[in-house]
């Protein structure tokens, strides 16, 4: 059950501008002051010589607060991910469907890698086998929207990172319900931007927009991969007993939701408005932002005053030891 905890118990906190200062004065220091000595050693090694260039290169990136680019690894699955910004996490969900991206987000209303930054530890990933996209590993079939879920809390985990803020736009919407039935306990606040769901007058809008297009430039690109594979991914995704609502969880359990959210409705045909106001009306602790809020310029950056807002409000406060 997603609940939301007032009490400041939280494992991420934002670090102090003055610590975050020294840490990265001590780390530019630590970089060059053994350079000399490394390259002397290493000197005879073409190998090791690339090798410590890469890592002087990462560590001039980190030192400059550019944004890197690693992966995340476990078994078979290799998510790229980048993040920027420090303070409380926030997890960023790119739109795109299953092609959804971090590069992306440069063609979404507004980009939180941007706009979030300069309060906030910003994470965003490559979805699993997007195109465009770094992130690869199996097509888990029989649990479709779990294994993307089981990478984002994976992803989460690797960066030491307990409990998180939420932004998802597009398919984020479905995911962010996916996380807090998963995870709710770690899930702060949550923000669906423009969210996915299921139109009852088009029921295999989704289904067959992935056919037509995702399904066969993957297996162009995997050919360890079958459309009767992916026939089968899309309809544990889209068919079935998902075919309703917000395809990942129940409206009973968004009824019984505690975890403060933030929708930002939209209206197009994967992105009905009825059913982002219907979570609106049955989370206990929704609000919902100005709509239209992306059909001018002007209107956009009152959305964001709006997020930041929701998201000052509800990131927990460390307690003072």
């Amino acid at each position: 059950m997603a609940c939301y905890e007032a009490v400041a118990r939280r494992a991420c906190f934002p670090l102090a501008d003055a610590s975050l200062d020294r840490r990265r004065q001590h780390a530019y220091k630590s970089a060059h002051r053994g350079e000399a000595l490394r390259l002397r050693s290493a000197s005879q090694t073409p190998g090791l010589m690339l090798l410590i260039a890469a890592r002087a290169s990462a560590e001039h990136h980190a030192v400059q607060g550019e944004t890197a680019m690693p992966f995340y690894e476990q078994g078979a699955i290799r998510i790229h991910y980048e993040e920027v910004g420090s303070g409380f996490p926030l997890l960023v969900i790119p739109g795109g469907g299953l092609n959804s991206t971090v590069a992306g987000l440069a063609t979404h209303p507004f980009n939180p890698m941007d706009e979030f930054k300069d309060e906030f530890r910003v994470i965003a990933a490559d979805l699993r086998n997007a195109k465009g996209g770094q992130s690869t590993g199996p097509l888990e079939v029989d649990r479709p929207w779990d294994a993307y879920t089981d990478d984002q809390l994976g992803l989460m985990d690797h960066l030491g990172i307990r409990d998180f803020m939420v932004l998802g736009f597009c398919i984020g919407g479905p995911f962010i319900w996916n996380l807090l039935q998963r995870a709710g306990d770690r899930v702060v606040a949550a923000v669906p931007a423009q969210p996915s769901g299921y139109r009852p007058e088009m029921p295999d809008l989704s289904y067959n927009n992935n056919m037509k297009s995702w399904g066969p430039e993957l297996c162009v690109r995997r050919p360890d991969l079958t459309m009767a594979m992916v026939d089968t991914f899309l309809t544990n995704m889209y068919r079935g007993a998902r075919a309703d609502f917000v395809y990942t969880v129940t409206r009973d359990f968004v009824r019984a939701c505690q975890t403060p959210i933030l929708v930002l409705p939209d209206d197009v045909p994967g992105h009905p408005y009825a059913v982002a106001m219907e979570t609106v009306h049955l989370a206990p602790n929704a609000q919902v932002s100005l709509y239209p809020w992306k059909d001018t310029s002007d209107k956009i950056p009152l959305a964001v005053r709006h997020i930041r807002t929701f998201l000052r409000a509800h990131q927990p406060v460390p307690v003072a030891h």
